[in-house]
């Protein structure tokens, strides 16, 4: 599929680019070069293959869901200016 130059103004003005007229033939080139590559992508059969996340063959290696660090609220609440029932009081902000 070839664009013309009308196709690559309007492209523009949709995506509100600005491009100067002499950079619009360019442009079209590209962008024709680029569909065509899709149109060849498009022409592949691919009904046999199953769609994968992953190019490899892999699984990825998980670590135990466990805490690493020891439970310090206590220590850090202490500190606080005001706490309520396990949470920091902060002032109002949004009306």
């Amino acid at each position: 599929m070839a664009l013309d130059s009308s196709a690559v103004e309007k492209i523009a003005h949709l995506a509100r680019l600005n491009i100067d007229d002499k950079d619009v033939p360019e442009y079209a080139r590209n962008l024709s070069n680029i569909l065509a590559f899709v149109e060849q992508l498009d022409a592949v059969d691919c009904s046999g293959v199953l769609p994968m996340a992953h190019p490899l063959d892999t699984t990825q290696r998980l670590r135990e869901d466990a805490a690493t660090e020891p439970n310090l609220r206590d220590k850090f609440q202490a500190q606080a200016p005001k706490v309520e029932a396990g949470l920091y009081l902060v002032p109002k902000v949004i009306e």
